[in-house]
């Protein structure tokens, strides 16, 4: 019998293909480029990439690497999202945030926000932002029914609650109508401040919140569990996991203690994670954190209907540049992405020029408009989890679950959050983490883009009015940028004081074939520390000496092919140290220094080391 041929496999007509096969496929291709693999496991292992935590990414997942059984959406262990129809019916909630102390300006921005595609508000409140007692001002003319708002009032949090709760009965807002979450989270408070006086105090009156909140208003959340502060100290994801897990327990603990039932306590967290560019990762963690959340919960014998996370997203600041701003845009706009197709309930797209100051309006159109163009031109939420079925992303995500959980254990063990803070073990558990990531970024094997590579030395710099300052004394803060604006700031500094930046002259060895890429690359390096390059080309020492001599350049750094330096580069160091050079480098890494040569600058190593001490020796202040 003839089968139709709508009914025949894709690939019928093709052999199987099994990974012994690839794997040899792939050790004949690294042993042309000069690797030399010992077997086509080995050759598949040089492909792997190391990621944080300890986890790899492997060049090739197959139906072999499935992980433990997700589920289906809306169901536990909610991996596939928290809702069965996902964001299928009304895409996720666009969130914007507000910290403008300006009560005036603020109520503007939020109402701007409104008319143009948000659905809730964040509102920082406090010393942090806006003044508690100015809500009732910034949020004038909002249709509170209709308008979701997220408080964030730190230590103030009552205070605040209180406003809206005035705010709610003035408006006569119905209880079933009100929407959002009062921001009690004393936990993040002392991993902010470093202070835990007041910690069980606090938590005391985040329960009353939640109790109130539980009788009176079913859609309104108390605490909030915020992971931003581990994130923005340099935590590793299944780090920010861990502790936002921990936290989220001792919430629970104190919840129940104080009456509510498992269910209803659980309805009263809403959990926050950075989203960040690194696009895969970022799934993976939103997936995992549900699926760490409903084994919590699981034990804790809650239903399953009380069992789903619910995520709110928010676009890491420690990806964000104060140089090249402009390219934050695109890393949002990636993060966002990442954080939608993750299953994050609500997303906030930080402004591109977060990390100056107060976004401007333009900014914060930017931000808003970067989420309706995911939403209502790509479509991005008309599939529900467009990220599943794929064996990278799920088997990603159940590593990084296992290695969340058990840095999870190791808080319980510890105590518990609390004691894990105050006792410095998650304070230096993170550090640690931190200092390996800036040892990449310092030797860019982390690239900044437009930071520490491709710098654009001529840009002319955003000015923004300065936002209030951050609650601090506990977990610093941190961005992937800071040691290389830092450099930047001093050359600028330089620049204002005698009318020129830094200078480095670039001696190209012959033709542009044998040195255009070391050539690029050096200048590369030195422009991200703020060191302007001039180059000539040649194979005369004198002519080089003379240009030299010219620039008005006080180091030198020679760039060319392996062979050219074995023919030249002595005697082109020789001429420019008789013409001045204080310091000459080399763009490369040869078997042995040529005569005249101070050092070698090549890809991998510490370029933060390097421009410092450039920097120092040309004379610029610190």
């Amino acid at each position: 019998m003839k089968v139709p041929p709508e009914r025949l496999p894709l690939a019928a007509e093709f052999p199987a293909a099994h990974r012994e096969q690839w794997q040899q496929l792939v050790e004949g291709v690294l042993r042309k480029s000069g690797a030399q693999p010992e077997d086509g496991a080995a050759a598949e292992q040089a492909l792997t990439t190391a990621l944080p935590d300890g986890l790899r990414a492997r060049p090739l997942y197959t139906a072999e690497d499935t992980s433990a059984e997700p589920g289906y959406p809306g169901f536990p262990p909610f991996v596939r999202g928290g809702r069965p129809q996902g964001s299928a019916v009304a895409g996720w909630d666009v969130r914007q945030r507000h910290a403008d102390p300006d009560r005036q300006r603020t109520n503007e921005a939020v109402l701007a926000d409104l008319e143009h595609g948000v659905g809730s508000l964040w509102l920082e409140l406090g010393g942090a932002g806006l003044p508690v007692a100015a809500l009732p001002e910034a949020l004038a003319g909002v249709y509170l029914d209709l308008a979701a708002v997220a408080l964030d009032a730190g230590a103030e949090f009552t205070e605040a609650a209180e406003q809206l709760f005035k705010l709610y009965e003035g408006r006569e807002v119905s209880p079933g109508s009100a929407a959002g979450n009062l921001g009690a989270d004393p936990l993040g408070l002392q991993a902010r401040t470093g202070s835990a006086e007041r910690t069980g105090a606090l938590l005391a009156e985040a329960t009353a919140l939640a109790a109130r909140c539980a009788a009176e208003y079913p859609n309104v959340r108390a605490l909030t569990v915020d992971a931003l502060p581990y994130h923005e100290a340099g935590a590793s994801p299944a780090q920010e996991l861990g502790c936002a897990l921990a936290t989220g327990v001792a919430y629970l603990r104190a919840l129940t203690a104080a009456g509510l039932s498992v269910d209803a306590a659980l309805g009263q967290l809403e959990f926050r994670f950075a989203a960040d560019a690194d696009q895969f990762l970022t799934i993976a963690k939103f997936r995992a954190a549900r699926r760490l959340w409903a084994r919590v919960a699981e034990v804790s014998g809650a239903s399953a209907e009380a069992s789903a996370q619910r995520q709110h997203a928010v676009t890491s600041r420690v990806m964000m540049t104060a140089r090249d701003p402009w390219v934050n845009m695109l890393r949002t706009t990636v993060a966002c992405l990442a954080a939608g197709v993750g299953g994050a309930d609500a997303v906030t797209v930080l402004p591109f020029d977060s990390a100056l100051g107060l976004p401007d309006a333009f900014a914060r159109r930017i931000a808003r408009n970067t989420q309706s163009i995911l939403l209502e031109e790509s479509h991005l939420a008309r599939v529900i989890d467009p990220a599943g079925g794929s064996w990278y992303v799920e088997q990603l995500g159940e590593e990084l679950a296992q290695a969340a959980w058990a840095w999870f254990q190791e808080i319980e063990r510890a105590g518990g959050q609390q004691a894990a803070l105050t006792g410095g073990l998650v304070g230096e558990r993170i550090a640690a983490t931190w200092a390996e990531r800036s040892g990449k970024l310092a030797k860019r094997r982390e690239p900044v883009t437009g930071v520490s590579e491709f710098p654009h030395l001529d840009e002319q710099p955003l000015v923004r009015e300065p936002a209030p300052a951050p609650l601090s004394g506990g977990l610093p803060r941190v961005r992937r940028a800071e040691a290389y604006e830092a450099l930047r700031d001093r050359s600028d500094a330089f620049l204002a004081e005698t009318g020129a930046r830094p200078k480095l002259f670039l001696a190209s060895i012959g033709t542009a074939a044998a040195h255009t890429a070391r050539t690029t690359f050096a200048a590369n390096l030195f422009q991200a520390g703020g060191i302007a390059t001039s180059s000539v080309e040649s194979v005369d020492p004198a002519a080089f000496a003379s240009a030299f001599a010219e620039s008005g350049a006080t180091v030198a750094c020679l760039c060319s092919s392996d062979a050219l330096y074995g023919e030249h580069a002595a005697a082109v160091a020789g001429a420019l140290k008789a013409a001045g050079a204080q310091r000459v480098l080399l763009a490369g890494r040869l078997g042995e220094v040529p005569a005249g040569v101070d050092e070698f600058i090549y890809a991998g190593g510490d370029a933060i080391a390097v421009l410092t001490s450039l920097l120092d020796q040309i004379g610029v202040a610190r």
